[in-house]
């Protein structure tokens, strides 16, 4: 194991540079190959190996609590959601969640999903120019879906996707002159994500009431009457939640989706087969998953001092586990940076492992599901158009554009 060659700062100021956005997995590579990368003087220890980052996502001391962290900490959401606790708060949070959330809700969606993305592929076909699959496809579908769970007016979801956009940029790390953040909060950007948190929250709180006195079928008047044991949400922990929700689930499903667009673009023959082979749909998802995670990196706490492989965490200290680095491990997959649905196997942790599995894993999965077998279905023959750009984020990192000619090259 190495924990002092190379240049570890320089490679995670690679990492956060927006030049290296569109693929980052060369950079990921280099820190990989250092082993587990210890930097006391930043209060952080970087994991980069698939079988490290498993391990510390499953280790009973890894923390998800910011509160513990020796970092200061920076809220601009207000109380933390589920995501950012630890048991016993997470465990009660979830469950609640959980009995709102069950399965046949997510079940229930498919035809309201399935119309949603038949609706936007219909307005595609509609013209000769290139269609922008994120704008037209990636993004609108999972706010959509969001809202309607949430019981949102779809009016008001351009400043719903303005504050999620934004909010989303609060889980990156940020390099000053003086040290490593991962906090998040740290730049320039500040004040413009705080605005929207308060925003959301103060829109959120109107739900809420709005909810409390004409309740419907909808997620949030479920955990409005969620009880497990006489417990309930208090109004906080339901805006809390929802702000997860919104940031979580609708950032990483865009993602999600648009990453296996390209992959599959970019691998004509894998289109062909989806595109006849609708149930092909799973294993494809699955290998994005692995193969251009939506969710670049985690964040954890050491609650109690750690030991992974010969290497000591002091409590309180952060970790960074670069899942898109462990998920091109050569130690842990063949071929690693080839996109191969057809893999004997395929493992990953885009999802998280132990208690903090995503809990909206499912809902991602179906609506990647639909609009990938509808897209490719609908245009067996479509092709890249142009370049596809990318946002600034570095922990949900996505596409800002993805163009396609829908009927394939042009001659």
């Amino acid at each position: 194991m190495t924990t002092s060659s190379g240049d570890p700062r320089s490679l995670l100021a690679q990492l956060i540079d927006p030049a290296h956005r569109a693929d980052p997995y060369p950079v990921y590579r280099k820190i990989r190959e250092l082993g587990p990368v210890s930097m006391p003087e930043n209060n952080l220890t970087l994991f980069s190996s698939f079988v490290h980052c498993e391990e510390v996502l499953r280790h009973p001391s890894a923390s998800s609590d910011r509160i513990k962290s020796t970092v200061g900490q920076r809220m601009i959401f207000g109380p933390p959601s589920f995501l950012f606790l630890d048991p016993p708060d997470h465990t009660r949070l979830r469950r609640l969640v959980n009995k709102a959330f069950v399965p046949k809700v997510v079940k229930a969606l498919e035809p309201d999903i399935a119309a949603l993305v038949d609706g936007l592929l219909r307005d595609a076909e509609s013209t000769s120019e290139p269609f922008e699959a994120i704008s037209g496809l990636a993004y609108p579908l999972p706010v959509a879906v969001i809202c309607r769970l949430l019981g949102v007016p779809l009016a008001d979801e351009p400043e719903f996707s303005a504050a999620s956009a934004l909010l989303a940029q609060s889980l990156d790390p940020f390099i000053s002159a003086t040290g490593i953040s991962v906090a998040g909060a740290a730049d320039g950007g500040f004040e413009k994500r705080q605005q929207a948190g308060l925003w959301l929250r103060d829109y959120l709180r109107e739900l809420i009431a709005r909810r409390r006195r004409d309740p419907g079928d909808d997620l949030m008047s479920g955990l409005i009457h969620v009880e497990e044991s006489g417990d309930h949400l208090t109004e906080e922990e339901i805006v809390a939640t929802c702000n997860l929700l919104l940031i979580a689930g609708h950032e990483t499903t865009v993602g999600l989706i648009s990453n296996a667009i390209l992959a599959l673009l970019r691998d004509p023959e894998q289109w062909a087969k989806l595109a006849a082979d609708p149930a092909r749909a799973s294993a494809v998802i699955e290998e994005t998953l692995r193969y251009d995670p939506p969710v670049q990196l985690l964040r954890r706490i050491a609650g109690a001092d750690m030991a992974i492989e010969s290497l000591t965490i002091p409590k309180g200290d952060n970790m960074l586990l670069l899942l898109a680095a462990a998920h091109r491990d050569p130690d842990a997959f063949d071929n690693p940076d080839r996109f191969d649905p057809d893999r004997a196997t395929t493992r990953h942790l885009a999802f998280g492992k132990g208690p903090h599995f995503c809990v909206g894993a499912p809902l991602a999965r179906l609506e990647a599901t639909v609009a990938l077998t509808a897209l490719t279905a609908r245009f067996p023959h479509a092709a890249l158009a142009d370049i596809p750009t990318y946002k600034e984020n570095v922990t949900l990192r996505g596409m800002s554009s993805l163009p396609i000619a829908l009927s394939g090259p042009r001659s």
